[in-house]
Protein backbone atom coordinates (compact mmCIF):
# COMPACT_ATOMS: atom_id res chain seq x y z
CA UNK A 1 0.00 0.00 0.00
CA UNK A 2 1.46 3.05 -0.89
CA UNK A 3 2.47 6.15 1.42
CA UNK A 4 0.79 9.61 1.76
CA UNK A 5 1.39 12.32 3.48
CA UNK A 6 -0.62 12.25 6.33
CA UNK A 7 -2.76 15.40 7.56
CA UNK A 8 -2.67 15.65 11.42
CA UNK A 9 -5.97 17.25 11.26
CA UNK A 10 -7.51 13.95 9.79
CA UNK A 11 -5.51 12.18 11.79
CA UNK A 12 -6.55 13.32 14.91
CA UNK A 13 -10.01 13.13 13.81
CA UNK A 14 -10.13 9.66 12.87
CA UNK A 15 -8.16 8.78 16.25
CA UNK A 16 -10.88 10.29 18.58
CA UNK A 17 -13.31 9.00 16.37
CA UNK A 18 -11.91 5.75 17.61
CA UNK A 19 -12.00 6.59 21.06
CA UNK A 20 -15.68 7.83 21.24
CA UNK A 21 -16.75 3.91 19.34
CA UNK A 22 -14.45 2.36 22.13
CA UNK A 23 -16.62 4.25 24.68
CA UNK A 24 -19.76 3.01 23.20
CA UNK A 25 -18.96 -0.56 24.10
CA UNK A 26 -19.06 0.06 28.15
CA UNK A 27 -22.33 2.48 27.37
CA UNK A 28 -23.98 -0.60 26.02
CA UNK A 29 -23.30 -2.82 28.59
CA UNK A 30 -24.49 -0.10 31.21
CA UNK A 31 -27.89 0.22 28.54
CA UNK A 32 -28.14 -3.57 28.87
CA UNK A 33 -27.65 -4.37 32.08
CA UNK A 34 -29.41 -1.53 34.07
CA UNK A 35 -32.56 -3.84 32.08
CA UNK A 36 -31.91 -7.74 33.25
CA UNK A 37 -32.40 -8.39 36.90
CA UNK A 38 -29.96 -7.74 39.62
CA UNK A 39 -28.52 -11.14 40.18
CA UNK A 40 -27.74 -11.42 36.35
CA UNK A 41 -26.28 -7.75 36.05
CA UNK A 42 -22.58 -8.40 36.86
CA UNK A 43 -22.72 -11.58 34.04
CA UNK A 44 -24.34 -8.82 31.10
CA UNK A 45 -21.58 -6.36 32.36
CA UNK A 46 -18.90 -8.98 31.78
CA UNK A 47 -20.25 -10.46 28.40
CA UNK A 48 -20.38 -6.89 27.03
CA UNK A 49 -16.61 -6.05 28.26
CA UNK A 50 -15.52 -9.82 26.83
CA UNK A 51 -15.25 -8.44 22.96
CA UNK A 52 -12.99 -5.48 24.30
CA UNK A 53 -10.36 -8.33 24.92
CA UNK A 54 -10.85 -10.74 22.43
CA UNK A 55 -12.09 -9.43 19.68
CA UNK A 56 -8.75 -6.95 19.71
CA UNK A 57 -6.72 -9.51 19.81
CA UNK A 58 -8.35 -11.45 17.08
CA UNK A 59 -8.08 -7.97 14.78
CA UNK A 60 -4.85 -7.34 15.21
CA UNK A 61 -3.65 -10.99 14.74
CA UNK A 62 -6.35 -12.21 11.52
CA UNK A 63 -9.35 -9.83 11.48
CA UNK A 64 -7.94 -7.04 9.60
CA UNK A 65 -6.35 -8.64 7.02
CA UNK A 66 -8.93 -10.61 6.24
CA UNK A 67 -11.29 -7.53 6.17
CA UNK A 68 -9.13 -5.45 4.86
CA UNK A 69 -6.41 -7.09 3.07
CA UNK A 70 -5.59 -8.01 -0.77
CA UNK A 71 -8.94 -9.14 -2.50
CA UNK A 72 -9.58 -12.66 -2.94
CA UNK A 73 -12.03 -13.10 -5.56
CA UNK A 74 -13.83 -10.73 -3.80
CA UNK A 75 -14.83 -12.95 -1.00
CA UNK A 76 -12.16 -11.92 1.67
CA UNK A 77 -8.43 -10.16 2.34
CA UNK A 78 -5.73 -12.62 2.03
CA UNK A 79 -2.89 -12.85 4.99
CA UNK A 80 -0.39 -10.57 3.53
CA UNK A 81 -1.43 -8.25 6.59
CA UNK A 82 -1.45 -11.16 9.95
CA UNK A 83 -0.25 -9.35 12.87
CA UNK A 84 -0.22 -5.69 11.14
CA UNK A 85 3.38 -6.70 9.06
CA UNK A 86 4.31 -3.71 7.05
CA UNK A 87 1.57 -1.91 8.10
CA UNK A 88 3.50 1.06 9.77
CA UNK A 89 4.12 4.20 7.87
CA UNK A 90 1.49 3.19 5.07
CA UNK A 91 -2.19 4.89 3.96
CA UNK A 92 -5.16 1.96 3.81
CA UNK A 93 -6.46 1.68 0.40
CA UNK A 94 -9.63 3.96 0.41
CA UNK A 95 -12.86 1.65 0.66
CA UNK A 96 -15.78 2.55 -2.22
CA UNK A 97 -17.78 4.82 0.12
CA UNK A 98 -14.69 6.54 2.43
CA UNK A 99 -13.12 9.44 0.54
CA UNK A 100 -12.23 10.17 -3.23
CA UNK A 101 -8.33 10.73 -3.83
CA UNK A 102 -5.53 9.18 -1.09
CA UNK A 103 -6.15 8.62 2.46
CA UNK A 104 -4.66 11.15 4.69
CA UNK A 105 -4.53 8.99 7.66
CA UNK A 106 -2.14 6.23 9.03
CA UNK A 107 -3.40 2.54 8.62
CA UNK A 108 -2.54 2.10 11.97
CA UNK A 109 -5.35 4.59 12.38
CA UNK A 110 -7.46 2.98 10.23
CA UNK A 111 -6.61 -0.33 12.21
CA UNK A 112 -7.81 1.33 15.61
CA UNK A 113 -10.88 2.65 14.05
CA UNK A 114 -11.99 -0.83 12.19
CA UNK A 115 -11.52 -2.66 15.22
CA UNK A 116 -13.67 -0.53 17.90
CA UNK A 117 -16.50 -1.67 15.01
CA UNK A 118 -15.59 -4.93 15.44
CA UNK A 119 -15.99 -5.27 19.07
CA UNK A 120 -19.04 -3.74 19.50
CA UNK A 121 -21.02 -5.88 16.64
CA UNK A 122 -20.75 -9.31 18.53
CA UNK A 123 -21.39 -7.14 22.21
CA UNK A 124 -24.83 -6.26 20.72
CA UNK A 125 -26.33 -10.00 20.64
CA UNK A 126 -25.89 -10.15 24.39
CA UNK A 127 -28.91 -8.05 24.62
CA UNK A 128 -30.63 -10.61 23.10
CA UNK A 129 -29.48 -14.16 25.02
CA UNK A 130 -29.62 -12.36 28.25
CA UNK A 131 -29.64 -14.88 31.31
CA UNK A 132 -28.28 -17.70 29.19
CA UNK A 133 -24.99 -17.72 28.35
CA UNK A 134 -22.36 -19.65 29.66
CA UNK A 135 -18.89 -17.93 29.92
CA UNK A 136 -16.44 -20.05 28.41
CA UNK A 137 -19.22 -20.58 25.08
CA UNK A 138 -19.55 -17.03 25.01
CA UNK A 139 -15.69 -16.40 24.83
CA UNK A 140 -15.36 -18.94 21.86
CA UNK A 141 -18.21 -17.74 20.25
CA UNK A 142 -17.03 -13.63 19.96
CA UNK A 143 -13.45 -14.93 18.86
CA UNK A 144 -14.92 -17.49 15.93
CA UNK A 145 -17.93 -15.63 14.66
CA UNK A 146 -15.28 -12.08 14.81
CA UNK A 147 -13.37 -14.19 12.28
CA UNK A 148 -15.88 -16.59 10.21
CA UNK A 149 -18.74 -13.93 10.10
CA UNK A 150 -18.11 -10.20 10.68
CA UNK A 151 -14.67 -10.01 8.69
CA UNK A 152 -16.18 -11.32 5.40
CA UNK A 153 -18.83 -9.30 5.41
CA UNK A 154 -16.52 -6.05 6.50
CA UNK A 155 -15.02 -6.96 3.65
CA UNK A 156 -17.92 -7.32 1.10
CA UNK A 157 -18.84 -3.95 1.76
CA UNK A 158 -15.81 -2.06 2.70
CA UNK A 159 -13.16 -3.82 1.75
CA UNK A 160 -11.12 -3.04 -1.81
CA UNK A 161 -12.50 -5.26 -4.06
CA UNK A 162 -15.24 -6.91 -2.01
CA UNK A 163 -18.02 -8.09 -4.40
CA UNK A 164 -21.07 -6.10 -2.70
CA UNK A 165 -19.37 -2.78 -2.88
CA UNK A 166 -18.28 -3.39 -6.65
CA UNK A 167 -21.78 -4.15 -7.32
CA UNK A 168 -22.72 -0.35 -6.03
CA UNK A 169 -24.46 -1.53 -2.42
CA UNK A 170 -23.50 1.45 -0.22
CA UNK A 171 -23.45 1.06 3.63
CA UNK A 172 -22.19 4.15 5.56
CA UNK A 173 -20.91 2.77 9.29
CA UNK A 174 -22.21 -0.20 9.58
CA UNK A 175 -26.09 -0.78 8.85
CA UNK A 176 -25.48 -4.18 7.27
CA UNK A 177 -21.82 -4.62 8.65
CA UNK A 178 -22.72 -4.08 11.90
CA UNK A 179 -26.69 -4.22 12.73
CA UNK A 180 -27.71 -6.20 10.38
CA UNK A 181 -25.24 -8.91 11.01
CA UNK A 182 -25.82 -8.62 14.73
CA UNK A 183 -29.54 -8.83 14.38
CA UNK A 184 -29.47 -12.33 12.20
CA UNK A 185 -26.77 -13.31 14.37
CA UNK A 186 -29.16 -13.17 17.01
CA UNK A 187 -31.77 -15.24 15.37
CA UNK A 188 -29.36 -18.04 15.09
CA UNK A 189 -28.35 -18.18 18.46
CA UNK A 190 -31.91 -18.35 20.33
CA UNK A 191 -32.69 -21.20 17.83
CA UNK A 192 -29.85 -22.80 19.42
CA UNK A 193 -30.29 -21.57 23.25
CA UNK A 194 -34.16 -21.18 23.48
CA UNK A 195 -35.98 -19.55 25.86
CA UNK A 196 -35.83 -18.28 29.05
CA UNK A 197 -37.56 -20.55 31.83
CA UNK A 198 -41.34 -19.25 31.75
CA UNK A 199 -41.22 -17.24 28.58
CA UNK A 200 -43.34 -15.59 27.56
CA UNK A 201 -45.83 -16.23 30.32
CA UNK A 202 -42.81 -14.77 33.38
CA UNK A 203 -40.59 -11.62 32.61
CA UNK A 204 -39.37 -9.69 34.62
CA UNK A 205 -39.14 -5.56 35.34
CA UNK A 206 -35.73 -3.36 34.55
CA UNK A 207 -33.87 -3.37 37.99
CA UNK A 208 -32.12 0.01 37.15
CA UNK A 209 -33.41 2.63 34.68
CA UNK A 210 -30.59 5.32 35.83
CA UNK A 211 -28.11 2.31 35.03
CA UNK A 212 -29.66 1.95 31.65
CA UNK A 213 -30.00 5.81 30.81
CA UNK A 214 -26.27 6.43 31.52
CA UNK A 215 -25.86 3.59 29.07
CA UNK A 216 -28.02 5.43 26.67
CA UNK A 217 -26.24 8.82 26.93
CA UNK A 218 -22.70 7.59 26.76
CA UNK A 219 -24.28 5.14 23.19
CA UNK A 220 -25.07 8.82 22.21
CA UNK A 221 -22.07 10.34 22.21
CA UNK A 222 -20.07 7.80 21.10
CA UNK A 223 -22.21 7.49 17.82
CA UNK A 224 -21.26 10.41 16.83
CA UNK A 225 -17.84 9.09 16.14
CA UNK A 226 -19.32 5.80 14.68
CA UNK A 227 -20.89 7.96 12.38
CA UNK A 228 -18.76 10.64 11.33
CA UNK A 229 -15.35 9.69 10.99
CA UNK A 230 -16.09 6.62 8.65
CA UNK A 231 -15.06 9.53 5.98
CA UNK A 232 -11.94 9.32 7.69
CA UNK A 233 -11.55 12.96 6.94
CA UNK A 234 -12.49 16.05 9.15
CA UNK A 235 -14.65 17.88 6.43
CA UNK A 236 -17.77 18.21 5.61
CA UNK A 237 -18.69 14.77 4.93
CA UNK A 238 -18.35 14.74 8.88
CA UNK A 239 -20.02 17.11 9.62
CA UNK A 240 -23.07 16.07 7.74
CA UNK A 241 -22.70 12.58 9.08
CA UNK A 242 -22.90 14.01 12.39
CA UNK A 243 -25.82 16.67 12.68
CA UNK A 244 -27.59 13.76 10.51
CA UNK A 245 -26.77 11.15 13.40
CA UNK A 246 -27.93 13.44 16.28
CA UNK A 247 -31.33 14.42 13.77
CA UNK A 248 -32.45 10.92 13.48
CA UNK A 249 -31.44 10.47 17.15
CA UNK A 250 -34.23 12.90 17.96
CA UNK A 251 -36.94 12.39 16.13
CA UNK A 252 -36.50 8.45 16.57
CA UNK A 253 -37.22 9.58 20.62
CA UNK A 254 -40.23 11.93 20.10
CA UNK A 255 -41.83 9.30 17.47
CA UNK A 256 -41.50 6.33 20.10
CA UNK A 257 -42.75 8.77 23.09
CA UNK A 258 -46.00 9.72 21.03
CA UNK A 259 -46.75 5.94 20.72
CA UNK A 260 -46.29 5.17 23.87
CA UNK A 261 -48.78 7.94 24.95
CA UNK A 262 -51.48 6.87 22.63
CA UNK A 263 -51.04 3.06 23.48
CA UNK A 264 -49.56 2.48 26.97
CA UNK A 265 -50.88 5.75 28.18
CA UNK A 266 -47.29 6.91 29.54
CA UNK A 267 -44.60 8.39 27.79
CA UNK A 268 -41.33 6.87 29.75
CA UNK A 269 -37.62 7.51 30.11
CA UNK A 270 -36.74 4.13 28.71
CA UNK A 271 -39.03 4.52 25.74
CA UNK A 272 -37.31 8.09 25.05
CA UNK A 273 -34.04 6.02 24.88
CA UNK A 274 -35.01 3.36 22.77
CA UNK A 275 -36.61 5.11 20.06
CA UNK A 276 -33.40 7.64 20.22
CA UNK A 277 -31.21 4.02 19.61
CA UNK A 278 -33.60 3.14 17.15
CA UNK A 279 -32.83 6.21 15.08
CA UNK A 280 -29.25 6.09 15.96
CA UNK A 281 -29.01 2.22 14.70
CA UNK A 282 -31.05 3.37 11.49
CA UNK A 283 -29.14 6.63 10.51
CA UNK A 284 -26.36 4.83 10.26
CA UNK A 285 -25.81 3.18 6.93
CA UNK A 286 -27.09 6.56 5.38
CA UNK A 287 -25.55 9.11 7.45
CA UNK A 288 -22.95 10.07 4.97
CA UNK A 289 -25.43 10.08 1.93
CA UNK A 290 -28.40 12.10 3.04
CA UNK A 291 -29.57 15.67 3.65
CA UNK A 292 -30.70 17.22 7.23
CA UNK A 293 -34.37 16.54 6.25
CA UNK A 294 -33.70 13.05 4.83
CA UNK A 295 -31.88 12.14 8.37
CA UNK A 296 -35.17 13.73 10.36
CA UNK A 297 -37.57 11.76 7.96
CA UNK A 298 -35.07 8.39 8.54
CA UNK A 299 -35.31 9.04 12.18
CA UNK A 300 -39.15 9.42 12.63
CA UNK A 301 -39.97 6.50 10.77
CA UNK A 302 -37.60 4.36 12.27
CA UNK A 303 -39.29 5.17 15.69
CA UNK A 304 -42.32 3.99 14.37
CA UNK A 305 -41.05 0.88 12.64
CA UNK A 306 -39.12 -0.14 15.54
CA UNK A 307 -41.42 0.49 17.59
CA UNK A 308 -44.22 -1.68 15.58
CA UNK A 309 -41.55 -4.15 15.50
CA UNK A 310 -41.33 -4.91 19.33
CA UNK A 311 -44.43 -7.29 18.64
CA UNK A 312 -42.28 -9.63 16.04
CA UNK A 313 -40.76 -11.83 19.42
CA UNK A 314 -44.09 -12.63 20.53
CA UNK A 315 -45.67 -13.18 16.86
CA UNK A 316 -43.05 -15.93 16.39
CA UNK A 317 -42.39 -16.76 19.31
CA UNK A 318 -38.24 -16.28 19.90
CA UNK A 319 -37.02 -14.76 23.54
CA UNK A 320 -35.43 -11.35 22.19
CA UNK A 321 -34.96 -10.35 25.98
CA UNK A 322 -33.80 -6.91 25.30
CA UNK A 323 -35.70 -6.42 22.12
CA UNK A 324 -31.81 -6.33 20.38
CA UNK A 325 -34.42 -7.80 16.48
CA UNK A 326 -36.57 -5.01 17.12
CA UNK A 327 -34.12 -2.01 17.90
CA UNK A 328 -30.67 -3.47 15.82
CA UNK A 329 -31.73 -5.81 13.13
CA UNK A 330 -34.81 -3.84 12.23
CA UNK A 331 -32.92 -0.69 12.27
CA UNK A 332 -29.99 -1.44 10.60
CA UNK A 333 -32.22 -3.34 7.50
CA UNK A 334 -34.93 -0.71 6.95
CA UNK A 335 -31.79 2.17 7.20
CA UNK A 336 -30.20 0.17 4.51
CA UNK A 337 -32.95 -0.08 2.48
CA UNK A 338 -33.81 3.80 3.04
CA UNK A 339 -30.37 4.43 1.29
CA UNK A 340 -31.91 3.10 -1.98
CA UNK A 341 -34.84 6.20 -1.45
CA UNK A 342 -32.92 9.23 0.25
CA UNK A 343 -29.08 8.55 -0.85
CA UNK A 344 -27.55 11.93 -2.86
CA UNK A 345 -24.64 13.08 -5.02
CA UNK A 346 -25.06 16.53 -3.53
CA UNK A 347 -24.61 15.60 -0.04
CA UNK A 348 -21.75 12.93 -1.02
CA UNK A 349 -20.30 12.73 -4.79
CA UNK A 350 -18.96 9.20 -4.06
CA UNK A 351 -22.48 8.48 -3.29
CA UNK A 352 -25.20 6.82 -6.00
CA UNK A 353 -28.69 9.23 -6.18
CA UNK A 354 -31.21 7.30 -4.37
CA UNK A 355 -35.00 6.76 -6.22
CA UNK A 356 -36.35 9.69 -4.56
CA UNK A 357 -33.78 11.98 -5.81
CA UNK A 358 -33.55 10.99 -9.51
CA UNK A 359 -31.14 7.93 -9.36
CA UNK A 360 -33.83 5.18 -10.20
CA UNK A 361 -34.14 2.08 -9.07
CA UNK A 362 -30.95 0.52 -9.17
CA UNK A 363 -29.54 1.32 -5.60
CA UNK A 364 -32.32 0.46 -3.58
CA UNK A 365 -31.62 -2.99 -5.77
CA UNK A 366 -27.76 -3.36 -4.75
CA UNK A 367 -29.50 -2.74 -1.10
CA UNK A 368 -31.53 -5.50 -1.21
CA UNK A 369 -28.93 -7.53 -2.82
CA UNK A 370 -26.58 -6.91 -0.39
CA UNK A 371 -29.14 -6.96 2.84
CA UNK A 372 -30.22 -10.84 1.58
CA UNK A 373 -26.46 -11.74 1.02
CA UNK A 374 -25.17 -10.35 5.15
CA UNK A 375 -28.58 -12.14 6.95
CA UNK A 376 -28.41 -15.90 4.57
CA UNK A 377 -24.74 -15.46 5.37
CA UNK A 378 -24.40 -14.31 9.11
CA UNK A 379 -27.62 -16.59 9.98
CA UNK A 380 -26.20 -19.70 8.72
CA UNK A 381 -22.72 -19.29 9.72
CA UNK A 382 -23.96 -17.76 13.42
CA UNK A 383 -26.17 -21.10 13.60
CA UNK A 384 -23.47 -23.19 12.75
CA UNK A 385 -21.32 -21.63 14.95
CA UNK A 386 -23.58 -21.82 17.77
CA UNK A 387 -24.56 -25.62 17.17
CA UNK A 388 -20.73 -26.63 17.03
CA UNK A 389 -20.16 -25.11 20.78
CA UNK A 390 -23.36 -25.70 22.36
CA UNK A 391 -22.68 -29.61 21.46
CA UNK A 392 -18.72 -29.42 22.50
CA UNK A 393 -18.30 -26.67 25.51
CA UNK A 394 -21.60 -25.52 25.45
CA UNK A 395 -23.34 -22.15 24.96
CA UNK A 396 -26.40 -22.23 27.08
CA UNK A 397 -26.21 -22.15 31.19
CA UNK A 398 -28.16 -24.71 33.33
CA UNK A 399 -31.48 -23.81 33.55
CA UNK A 400 -31.12 -23.60 37.10
CA UNK A 401 -28.57 -21.52 37.05
CA UNK A 402 -30.28 -18.76 35.03
CA UNK A 403 -31.81 -17.03 38.50
CA UNK A 404 -28.90 -16.40 40.01
CA UNK A 405 -26.45 -16.03 37.24
CA UNK A 406 -24.19 -13.93 38.81
CA UNK A 407 -23.28 -16.09 42.21
CA UNK A 408 -22.86 -19.00 39.86
CA UNK A 409 -20.39 -17.25 37.01
CA UNK A 410 -18.77 -14.21 39.65
CA UNK A 411 -19.47 -15.32 42.84
CA UNK A 412 -20.48 -12.76 43.62
CA UNK A 413 -23.67 -9.81 43.29
CA UNK A 414 -23.69 -6.33 42.05
CA UNK A 415 -25.66 -4.52 44.92
CA UNK A 416 -25.87 -5.39 48.46
CA UNK A 417 -29.12 -3.34 49.58
CA UNK A 418 -31.78 -4.09 52.03
CA UNK A 419 -35.09 -2.21 52.16
CA UNK A 420 -34.60 -1.47 55.35
CA UNK A 421 -31.01 0.12 54.92
CA UNK A 422 -32.27 1.76 52.26
CA UNK A 423 -34.95 4.11 54.41
CA UNK A 424 -33.87 7.52 54.63
CA UNK A 425 -32.93 8.17 58.44
CA UNK A 426 -31.85 11.52 60.35
CA UNK A 427 -28.87 12.94 58.73
CA UNK A 428 -26.61 16.67 59.48
CA UNK A 429 -23.60 18.29 58.35
CA UNK A 430 -20.36 16.44 60.35
CA UNK A 431 -20.13 18.33 64.26
CA UNK A 432 -20.08 16.91 68.00
CA UNK A 433 -20.83 13.38 68.68
CA UNK A 434 -24.83 13.09 68.85
CA UNK A 435 -26.52 12.81 71.79
CA UNK A 436 -27.20 8.96 73.13
CA UNK A 437 -30.08 6.91 71.38
CA UNK A 438 -32.90 6.93 73.69
CA UNK A 439 -33.41 3.47 75.06
CA UNK A 440 -35.96 0.82 75.05
CA UNK A 441 -38.02 0.13 77.93
CA UNK A 442 -37.61 -3.05 79.85
CA UNK A 443 -40.22 -5.93 79.08
CA UNK A 444 -42.46 -6.95 81.90
CA UNK A 445 -42.34 -10.61 82.45
CA UNK A 446 -46.04 -12.31 81.37
CA UNK A 447 -47.81 -9.81 79.20
CA UNK A 448 -45.52 -9.32 75.98
CA UNK A 449 -47.45 -8.87 72.53
CA UNK A 450 -45.27 -9.49 69.48
CA UNK A 451 -47.06 -6.01 66.81
CA UNK A 452 -46.34 -7.22 63.04
CA UNK A 453 -47.15 -4.35 60.89
CA UNK A 454 -46.33 -4.14 56.72
CA UNK A 455 -45.86 -0.48 55.92
CA UNK A 456 -45.18 1.41 52.51
CA UNK A 457 -41.20 1.84 52.40
CA UNK A 458 -41.78 4.81 50.70
CA UNK A 459 -43.95 6.25 53.48
CA UNK A 460 -41.62 5.45 56.35
CA UNK A 461 -38.37 7.66 57.40
CA UNK A 462 -36.30 5.47 59.81
CA UNK A 463 -35.84 8.29 62.34
CA UNK A 464 -39.37 9.51 62.75
CA UNK A 465 -40.16 5.16 63.13
CA UNK A 466 -37.35 4.93 65.66
CA UNK A 467 -38.67 7.78 67.68
CA UNK A 468 -42.37 7.10 67.49
CA UNK A 469 -42.05 3.82 68.44
CA UNK A 470 -40.13 3.98 71.35
CA UNK A 471 -42.01 7.41 72.53
CA UNK A 472 -44.54 4.45 72.24
CA UNK A 473 -43.40 2.01 74.60
CA UNK A 474 -41.56 -0.35 71.98
CA UNK A 475 -39.13 -2.54 74.07
CA UNK A 476 -37.40 -4.30 70.62
CA UNK A 477 -38.05 -2.93 66.71
CA UNK A 478 -37.17 -5.20 64.18
CA UNK A 479 -36.99 -4.24 60.13
CA UNK A 480 -37.54 -6.48 57.30
CA UNK A 481 -38.12 -6.97 53.49
CA UNK A 482 -41.10 -8.25 52.74
CA UNK A 483 -43.58 -8.68 49.56
CA UNK A 484 -46.93 -8.30 50.07
CA UNK A 485 -49.81 -9.54 48.05
CA UNK A 486 -52.94 -7.04 47.72
CA UNK A 487 -55.81 -6.58 45.70
CA UNK A 488 -54.64 -3.41 44.02
CA UNK A 489 -52.02 -4.35 41.62
CA UNK A 490 -48.90 -1.74 40.39
CA UNK A 491 -48.74 -2.50 36.63
CA UNK A 492 -45.79 -1.50 34.97
CA UNK A 493 -45.25 -1.27 31.14
CA UNK A 494 -41.79 -2.24 29.52
CA UNK A 495 -41.41 -1.63 25.58
CA UNK A 496 -45.20 -2.43 25.14
CA UNK A 497 -45.03 -5.03 27.96
CA UNK A 498 -47.29 -4.96 30.85
CA UNK A 499 -46.21 -6.90 34.30
CA UNK A 500 -48.73 -7.01 36.82
CA UNK A 501 -46.73 -6.77 40.56
CA UNK A 502 -48.67 -9.25 42.72
CA UNK A 503 -46.56 -8.78 45.30
CA UNK A 504 -45.14 -5.83 45.79
CA UNK A 505 -42.31 -4.23 48.67
CA UNK A 506 -43.15 -3.71 51.60
CA UNK A 507 -41.38 -2.85 55.22
CA UNK A 508 -42.21 -5.68 58.09
CA UNK A 509 -41.66 -4.13 61.33
CA UNK A 510 -41.32 -6.79 63.86
CA UNK A 511 -42.31 -5.18 67.88
CA UNK A 512 -41.81 -6.44 71.12
CA UNK A 513 -44.24 -4.37 73.67
CA UNK A 514 -45.56 -4.65 77.04
CA UNK A 515 -48.84 -5.65 76.80
CA UNK A 516 -49.94 -2.10 78.13
CA UNK A 517 -48.43 -0.37 75.70
CA UNK A 518 -49.92 -1.94 72.73
CA UNK A 519 -52.40 0.45 71.76
CA UNK A 520 -49.96 3.23 71.67
CA UNK A 521 -47.56 1.16 68.96
CA UNK A 522 -50.90 0.78 67.26
CA UNK A 523 -51.49 4.53 67.09
CA UNK A 524 -48.26 5.45 66.42
CA UNK A 525 -47.79 3.06 63.57
CA UNK A 526 -51.63 4.55 62.23
CA UNK A 527 -49.82 7.79 62.11
CA UNK A 528 -46.75 7.00 60.27
CA UNK A 529 -48.49 4.98 57.43
CA UNK A 530 -51.28 7.23 57.65
CA UNK A 531 -53.55 4.53 58.16
CA UNK A 532 -52.35 2.38 55.12
CA UNK A 533 -51.22 -0.50 57.25
CA UNK A 534 -51.63 -4.67 57.93
CA UNK A 535 -50.91 -5.32 61.54
CA UNK A 536 -51.34 -8.13 63.85
CA UNK A 537 -51.08 -8.33 67.49
CA UNK A 538 -49.98 -11.96 68.89
CA UNK A 539 -49.32 -12.68 72.73
CA UNK A 540 -46.16 -14.56 73.16
CA UNK A 541 -44.12 -15.74 75.77
CA UNK A 542 -40.14 -15.04 76.42
CA UNK A 543 -37.77 -17.80 75.85
CA UNK A 544 -36.52 -19.18 79.46
CA UNK A 545 -33.76 -22.03 80.25
CA UNK A 546 -33.41 -24.15 83.37
CA UNK A 547 -32.91 -21.27 85.64
CA UNK A 548 -36.33 -20.00 85.39
CA UNK A 549 -34.59 -16.65 84.13
CA UNK A 550 -35.94 -15.37 80.95
CA UNK A 551 -33.77 -15.09 77.97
Amino acid sequence: MPTTGFQPGDTAWVLACAALVLFMTPGLALFYAGMVRTRTTLVMLQQNIIPLGVVSIVWILLGYALAFGNDLSGIIGDLELFGLRGVAGTSPAPAFHIVSGSITIPTLAFVGYQMMFAIITPALITGATADRLKFGGWVAFVAIWSLVVYSPIAHWLWGVGGWLAERGAQDWAGGMVVHSSAGAAVIAVLLVIGRRRGWPHASNLPHNLPLTIAGAGILWFGWFGFNAGDGLQANGIAAQALLNTHVAAAAGMVIWLLLEKFTAGHPTVLGAVTGAVAGLATITPCAGYVTTLSALIIGALAGLICHLALRLKFAFKFDDALDVVAVHFVGGVFGSLLVGLFASKDVNPLSADGLFYGGGAGLLGDQILALLSVVVFSFCLTWLIAIAIQKTIGLRVDAADEQDLDQVQQGMDAYHLSGPAALSGAAGPTGPTPGPVPAARPLAAGNVQLVTSMLDPQRVQAGDLEQALLEAGASTIVLSDAHVRTSARRTQVFRGLRRDQEFPDRLRVEILVDGANTANVLVALDRLAAGARDTYVQDIRQATVDDGAPR
